[in-house]
């Protein structure tokens, strides 16, 4: 009796408004113990053969006979058979022997305990409904997008997919990759301090750098016509690379070059972004533009490899392309483990666009002068982030992940400082700055103060 009633109250948290008539079924239809699992098999009455609805009354019966002992047992009813005693109850002549079609309810199981009075029946209801209202109110105090902040993901998504071209077939319109021998080493290592750090197997020449993705239209960006570029020779930091062997260079500036292009083009299509001065414009874009190519980066890097596979193997990168372009380990191991851990975010779309976004419209970047104004537009874009995160990213993928990714922003800044160093130890460096486009040296190169 005790699975019994078990069976029961399972049933009945899963009940949804019932008819008076119906209430009874929420005790009678249970579910049956592990070891009866093979009753649930056949799905024919036990009592005459018809069709079956379920288990009604501790046994799987039909509505008909269901709704007959039902009213046979609540009005006490005591039926005579006209024959001898032993009529076989089909779906066809189930009325013509009451007493039989009572007999055999009891023979297969069905149970008069569980037929509810007219009070519990009241009260079922009235659980019922209490739970359904509170269902509601709950319902209604959860976060929901808006459509104000649908139409601001959808702009980004829009935006985002207008500049990345997965298919990365501008790419062989670059000066093409040349790769010398010369980066062993350094690929050596990285293979070391992945294996050790980020907890994945090892492979032999490891990993690269399209640290900046790939997209399709041309954008020329025209606010940065205008600015002067810096002539000043910073000195040259320590990082044990060969300046002779540079022959990746002319490729990947090619390639940063096209991504800041498409970095520009994605910004102007932020909700609020062309609102902005063109001074700030300006600001925010030379200071953020290494940054969201490395996020932008992150749809081409690959967790199997350690690569940034762009479409053929020819654009497939490794750390020792990018130190063959001048650039070292104090920016590629970070870089690296930056990749791989906002891999294993695993970011929808929509989060990765607004964090792009957020990444872009940052109030303290170096010469933004109305910071109160990019200021509410990241606050906008932040709350939508944290809003979409709660309605749409389900566990346990959700848990702090909005503080995660404001993270990843702050690692951004390390990455951004490491490579604006080691670019400076680069151009200045007649023989290698000229191999660098107008666009690279004009964003990177005029550092606004």
């Amino acid at each position: 009796m005790s699975q019994l009633q078990g069976s029961w109250e399972a049933c009945r948290q899963n009940t949804a408004y019932l008819q008076d008539t119906d209430m009874e079924s929420v005790a009678a239809s249970t579910s049956l113990p592990d070891g009866a699992a093979d009753r649930t098999a056949a799905r024919i009455c036990g009592v005459c053969g018809d069709k079956a609805t379920g288990f009604h009354f501790n046994a799987m019966t039909c509505e008909g006979c269901k709704g007959f002992f039902r009213r046979s047992m609540k009005r006490k009813a005591m039926f005579t058979c006209p024959f001898n005693g032993d009529c076989k109850i089909t779906k066809d002549n189930r009325r013509h022997c009451q007493a039989c079609r009572l007999k055999r309810c009891v023979d297969i199981g069905m149970m008069k305990e569980f037929i509810l009075t007219d009070e519990e029946v009241q009260r079922k209801r009235e659980m019922i409904l209490k739970r359904k209202e509170e269902e509601a109110l709950k319902e209604s105090l959860k976060p929901k997008v808006s459509e104000e902040q649908q139409r601001v993901i959808d702009l980004l998504l829009e935006a985002h997919r207008k500049t990345y071209d997965s298919t990365y077939s501008d790419f062989t319109k670059f000066r093409p990759p040349v790769r010398s021998g010369g980066g062993s080493r350094g690929a050596a290592r990285a293979s070391s301090i992945l294996t050790q750090d980020s907890s994945l197997e090892d492979s032999a020449d490891l990993f690269g750098s399209d640290a900046f993705g790939a997209f399709p239209e041309s954008v020329e960006p025209q606010m940065f016509s205008n600015l002067v570029l810096s002539k000043g020779n910073d000195e040259s930091s320590s990082m044990n690379i060969d300046f002779s062997q540079l022959s990746m260079l002319p490729h990947l500036a090619d390639l940063v070059s096209y991504s800041i292009q498409k970095v520009i083009g994605f910004a102007k299509m932020i909700p609020g972004f062309r609102d902005l001065t063109a001074e700030d414009q300006i600001a925010l874009l030379k200071s953020s533009a290494i940054e969201v190519i490395m996020l932008r980066s992150n749809e081409s890097f690959s967790l199997e490899d350690m690569t940034w596979t762009c479409g053929s193997s020819d654009f497939k990168y490794r750390v020792s392309d990018v130190t063959q372009a001048g650039h070292s380990m104090d920016l590629l191991e970070p870089l690296v483990k930056f990749q791989v851990g906002l891999k294993k975010l695993n970011l929808h779309e929509e989060e990765h666009v607004l964090l792009m976004a957020i990444c872009i419209l940052s109030p303290d970047r170096p010469g933004v002068q109305d910071t109160a104004l990019v200021e509410s537009l990241q606050d906008r874009l932040s709350d939508i982030l944290q809003t979409y995160i709660r309605c749409r990213h389900p566990p346990p993928g959700s848990r702090l992940l909005y503080a995660k990714m404001i993270q990843k922003l702050a690692d951004l800044r390390s990455l951004n400082e490491e490579h604006s160093k080691q670019y400076r130890s680069i151009s200045v460096q007649p023989e290698h700055s000229m191999q660098l486009t107008p666009l690279v040296l004009e964003v990177f190169g005029n550092e606004i103060s």
